[in-house]
């Protein structure tokens, strides 16, 4: 899917990451093999904290290879609504579970997917905290993004924010037509829609 077209796609690898070196090998292999260019984890859906030492070679590797990892951050839909929430705990996808990683591994392009609710002001206060730290908006309309999220896409972090959709649950034309009425100057929409991920995929 990746090569058609291959100017407009940019594939993520994803791994389990608590199968420990074997993880590493395969995201070695999904860079190096594939072409992949970047990781892409899930802690509620995978039942890992990404603060676990047990991690840390995961993380390690990301860095080495010279790839940014998207971590799903904020509740999800997945067994939303199933007894027990179909076994899946939210806690694990707290953003601040990313601080301590995002300190261990300064050089590590950490990217926080959606704007985590019911933790946007942690979020922010990572982001905000450490610059190897990126905000992804997707998941969520524009018209729900929270005044301070909204206030920090206009100032401090417009540099390290990503557009976004979730796409088909939110499409393009959805996404655009909210962001359109927070009124984000056209400099900063720019960065967000494209200059910033192509500094953070060096492309």
């Amino acid at each position: 899917m990746r090569a058609r077209p291959p100017d407009a796609f940019v594939g993520f690898a994803s791994v389990d990451p608590l199968k420990g070196e074997a993880a590493v090998t395969e995201l070695e292999r999904a860079v190096r093999m594939l072409g992949l260019r970047g990781l892409k984890l899930h802690p509620s859906a995978q039942g890992f904290r990404p603060d676990d030492p047990a991690v840390a070679p995961l993380w390690e590797a990301a860095r080495d290879l010279g790839v940014p990892v998207l971590v799903h951050t904020g509740t999800t839909g997945l067994g939303a609504g199933l007894p027990g929430g179909g076994g899946i705990t939210l806690h694990q996808s707290n953003p601040m579970l990313l601080d301590a990683v995002a300190a261990r591994f300064p050089d590590l392009q950490i990217v926080m997917a959606h704007p985590a609710w019911p933790w946007q002001d942690e979020q922010l206060a990572v982001a905000l905290h450490k610059p190897n730290t990126w905000i992804d908006l997707s998941g969520w309309s524009p018209r729900r993004f929270s005044p301070d999220l909204v206030r920090n896409i206009r100032g401090p972090l417009q540099d390290r924010v990503l557009f976004g959709t979730d796409y088909p649950f939110l499409t393009h034309a959805q996404w655009l037509d909210a962001w359109a009425t927070l009124d984000v100057p056209d400099d900063v929409t720019e960065k967000v829609l494209l200059a910033n991920a192509r500094r953070l995929l060096g492309l």
